[in-house]
């Protein structure tokens, strides 16, 4: 019986995947592979361990990755795995390539060898650069990175490109607008911005907080990567977003308004180096071709994820503790 390989699916949206598809094909066998990083938690998946094979490992690893399509019959790949944190990268570059672009090319060269069936690489808007005050990302738009993160998420997407061009191979890729829903690493806008105003302290602000992103509920994301992965035309790229832009500041003031707290937390701090200023998706492809819409709205949406996260603490307490306070203070601390 072959077996569908996720890869990074201990992280945010990879382990809300494999836990969408428990519910909606409780039968599909998923071996789900991640490096277990600052970012990878295993106790995302702890209701289905028991129902998927998890190993613990690191995507560089040929021999590895190989074995396990062997093994276990893989037929198809959906890759997450991925260093995806801006500010890390501006903080150090290389092991953004390491993990994102020979990461991703170890993955396909297993898959091009053992000839699986689909390869899906989710992507992200970034790797378009930044948008002025109108308009929107298309497919079509120029690949236009503007930091060592989506420079690194560009390069894997081309690789994937050009791997179904120069092999034949049946590849898939998505890009995405920015996910919020439970689960996400807490140095994210949203879970930052809720921690802190749940513990009174100040709520960091990059520049003058009109930086626009779109949003989408990360169970919306992953139906529509269920969607490209068994209807999605081999070769194509499809574009994913929530219909829901928004400058970060009016996120950082709507979190405080629904938990009750002052607005006077809220501390702006320099901007970051080549922050892009606004993002916009147009997933007209993904509802025309593949029939697809976001079912969460934007506040409704949020109300549930603040819900979550009030209802998670020792999830998070455990995180925010260690090596995160230290990096936490590395990246804000000197921006007063």
């Amino acid at each position: 019986m072959s077996a569908l390989l996720i890869t990074g699916g201990a992280g945010f949206i990879g382990s809300n995947f494999v836990l969408f598809l428990r519910r909606e094909l409780p039968t599909l066998r998923l071996v789900v592979l991640d490096k277990l990083t600052y970012a990878g938690n295993l106790e995302n998946l702890a209701g289905v361990l028991s129902d998927i094979t998890f190993v613990r490992g690191d995507i560089l690893d040929q021999g590895l990755v190989d074995d396990l399509i062997a093994t276990h019959h893989v037929d198809r790949i959906v890759n997450f795995a991925a260093e995806s944190h801006v500010d890390r990268s501006i903080l150090g570059p290389r092991v953004f390539v390491d993990t994102n672009v020979t990461g991703t090319l170890t993955l396909l060269e297993s898959a091009r060898r053992q000839k699986i069936g689909r390869f899906l690489q989710v992507s992200t808007d970034e790797v378009y650069g930044s948008l002025g005050a109108t308009g929107a990302f298309t497919e079509d738009s120029p690949i236009q990175p503007n930091s060592p993160y989506s420079s690194s998420k560009a390069g894997a997407d081309l690789l994937v490109r050009a791997y179904h061009h120069t092999f034949g191979m049946d590849t898939v890729t998505t890009r995405c607008s920015n996910n919020y829903g439970p689960l996400q690493f807490p140095e994210k806008l949203i879970p930052l911005m809720i921690i802190n105003a749940l513990s009174d302290k100040a709520l960091p602000v990059y520049g003058d907080g009109m930086n626009v992103r779109d949003w989408l509920h990360v169970e919306d994301h992953c139906s529509a990567l269920l969607v490209v992965l068994e209807r999605g035309a081999a070769g194509e790229v499809y574009n994913i977003g929530g219909n829901s832009e928004a400058p970060n500041i009016a996120i950082v003031e709507r979190i405080l308004t629904q938990l009750g707290k002052s607005k006077d937390l809220i501390k702006y701090v320099a901007d970051r180096p080549g922050h892009d200023r606004r993002y916009a998706i147009d997933a007209g492809k993904m509802k025309r071709e593949l029939g697809w819409q976001p079912k969460h709205s934007f506040e409704g949406g949020m109300q549930a994820t603040i819900d979550w996260y009030l209802s998670n603490r020792s999830w998070w307490e455990r995180i925010i503790s260690g090596d995160y306070q230290r990096y936490y203070e590395l990246q804000y601390g000197e921006r007063s």
